[in-house]
């Protein structure tokens, strides 16, 4: 089975997993409340361009992912503001260079 590349964040959570320590019992409840509200998808139906879908398909297919996947992972990212705009970055970049230049 080929799993997905991990994050930086989560090579991270892996390497030092060993480390770990056992947590309160009010902080693994409240873990687990958001867990479950994780597991609970919903079936929805989405129109989506065949250019854009394709796109989708091979960037899943490099990741190693199914596409549904990597459209929840995108989804999830842009309503946890985890989704940059590359230009955006970019711009951002140039910016601090600049002012850290003067």
């Amino acid at each position: 089975m080929k799993y997905p590349k991990l994050t930086k964040e989560e090579q991270v959570i892996e390497d030092s997993a060993e480390q770990l320590r056992p947590v309160s019992d009010e902080i693994r409840a409240r873990v687990e409340r958001v867990l479950e509200r994780s597991k609970k998808n919903e079936a929805i139906s989405l129109r989506i361009s065949g250019y854009d879908l394709d796109r989708i398909k091979k960037t899943a297919e490099r990741q190693g992912m199914p596409y549904q996947t990597l459209i929840n992972v995108i989804l999830h990212k842009y309503v946890t503001n985890q989704l940059y705009d590359k230009d955006e970055l970019l711009k951002t970049l140039q910016v601090v260079k600049e002012r850290d230049a003067i």
